[in-house]
């Protein structure tokens, strides 16, 4: 089945770091540039972090120096890395592959709160 699952959301305390990884099935991962995005209550869906196949990547500002964005491709994973989060951090964290059709997760959790 094609699908893309993430893990790894959960609460945090200012300050502190999570780990998002997302698993891709069915289809073949390392041949696409890969996306984060998050949603948070109330706010569209906007994009965070991409890597291409080669393993470049890229940042929207409020996250740069912050998220690092990896990717396996042994592994059919990608991953967040999101140390020093923030409370406007707090979202649904989705991942993203641009196939045909596009490809989305169920989303995890970030919730950044004192």
């Amino acid at each position: 089945q094609v699908q893309l699952v993430e893990s790894g959301g959960g609460s945090v305390q200012p300050g502190g770091s999570l780990r998002l990884s997302c698993a891709a099935y069915g289809f073949s991962f390392s041949i696409y540039a890969m996306y984060w995005y998050r949603e948070a209550p109330g706010n569209e869906r906007e994009w965070v972090a991409t890597i291409t196949r080669g393993g470049i990547s890229n940042y929207t500002d409020s996250v740069k120096g912050r998220f690092t964005i990896s990717r396996d491709n042994a592994k059919n994973t990608m991953y967040l890395q999101m140390d020093n989060l923030k409370p406007e951090d707090t979202a649904v964290y989705y991942c993203y592959a641009p196939r045909s059709p596009t490809l989305w997760g169920q989303g995890t959790q970030v919730t950044v709160s004192s």
